[in-house]
């Protein structure tokens, strides 16, 4: 449906923003479980979700375009990247929800300051010291928070500012050093239990974390920088009866500056990881996949034009997506702005019409049941403007 230049695409997308998003707590609320995934380096949106549609989208990206038939259809305007299989049979499964021209608050193209927005939750890098995600968490229902030590797990080399924060959380990551010997590890214990009882107990939190995540030992399991083992992982933390029910896992190698296109360009092979990782999280949760959703975001999407060293620069408005059995998909939702030079965001980029604040906001309010004025007061502060979506998870 198009009026004028502004599309919604997809049942009831227009009734996605209200004023005060709704509760619909099922029998098995406590199984809910939240996963965040970040994507480090700005995903762009265009490819990963091209919108062939618009009659200036093949020329004004020349040279990175995927054109309507060589992507995976999702209706007539928009479709997924061909690397995305897995997220286009979830589509049609109806558990995968799409959003485009959409973004955080940010606009000075800055990886270090757009991500530092996008996890502290405030309108302006450093706006806030702790993030988003772990301040949600304090005001989860007490369902949720029975019998959890921690509430949230970060899948990361250290705690990301998004789940830093006064909520009890960990985290955990593949080691990049050979495993040593059980012995080794006894003995360290004895010795540490002697001498110094904080150094004990973190070694304790540690084996206690690598045996939920399946790594024998202190060492890894599969390669160190693998989304896959990642996501299992993550899928083995959030399986726990007394385990976290949120997860954040950090993909980093999105900054396609160079050769981003081909089979063996980096967007290629990292949109195949992303796409295999969620299909390992999902293997990995069984059941609770129902109970699931999964918010894909990005600090920022990327310029409309291909740049000299076949590739994209640092832009504006991209791509995200929330997916899993919990969620009510098989819908784009995008008040599409156009790629007619004149539409764009000072000439270079997709322009943003939504916030992602706003998805952000409803996900934690229908999905997670955190009081929606905590969210407007507590989570993201100075964003009274921007309304919660509705519509996104199944009654």
């Amino acid at each position: 449906m198009i009026v004028d230049r502004r599309i919604f695409l997809g049942s009831a997308a227009g009734a996605l923003i209200a004023g005060q998003a709704r509760v619909a707590f099922a029998a098995g609320e406590t199984d809910r479980r939240f996963v965040v995934v970040m994507l480090r380096g700005a995903m762009d949106g265009l490819s990963a979700v091209p919108a062939f549609g618009d009659p200036n989208y093949a020329s004004a990206r020349t040279g990175l375009a995927i054109p309507r038939d060589g992507a995976i259809k999702l209706n007539d305007f928009f479709g997924l990247h061909p690397a995305l299989a897995g997220l286009g049979r979830r589509y049609a499964g109806g558990e995968l929800l799409v959003f485009h021209a959409i973004a955080s608050p940010y606009r000075d193209r800055s990886h270090f300051d757009g991500q530092n927005l996008l996890e502290n939750g405030s309108a302006r890098p450093f706006g806030l010291a702790d993030g988003w995600l772990n301040r949600a968490l304090t005001a989860l229902p007490g369902s949720l928070k029975a019998s959890r030590r921690e509430f949230g797990v970060a899948l990361a080399p250290a705690m990301p500012l998004m789940l830093r924060g006064p909520a009890p959380v960990t985290s955990w990551s593949p080691s990049i050093l050979p495993a040593p010997r059980a012995d080794l590890i006894s003995r360290l214990g004895r010795l540490y239990r002697d001498t110094d009882p904080k150094l004990a107990q973190a070694l304790e939190g540690a084996a206690q974390a690598n045996g939920v995540a399946g790594v024998g030992g202190m060492g890894r399991e599969g390669g160190a920088n693998d989304f896959s083992t990642l996501m299992s992982a993550a899928a083995k933390f959030l399986s726990e009866p007394a385990g976290p029910c949120v997860a954040m896992v950090e993909s980093t190698g999105w900054d396609t500056h160079a050769n981003q296109v081909g089979p063996y360009g980096v967007l290629n092979r990292n949109l195949l990881a992303l796409d295999k990782g969620i299909d390992a999280l999902a293997a990995g949760l069984g059941q609770r996949w129902r109970q699931t959703a999964v918010l894909i975001v990005t600090e920022f999407g990327r310029t409309v034009a291909m740049n000299g060293t076949g590739g994209s620069d640092h832009g504006n408005g991209g791509a995200a997506f929330l997916l899993g059995g919990a969620v009510a998909g098989g819908r784009v939702i995008a008040d599409w702005p156009g790629l007619a030079r004149g539409n764009l965001y000072e000439g270079r980029d997709l322009k943003p019409t939504t916030d992602l604040r706003a998805l952000m906001k409803g996900a934690l309010v229908d999905h997670l049941g955190i009081p929606g004025a905590f969210v407007e007061r507590g989570v993201f502060p100075d964003s009274t403007q921007v309304r919660a979506m509705t519509g996104l998870f199944r009654a």
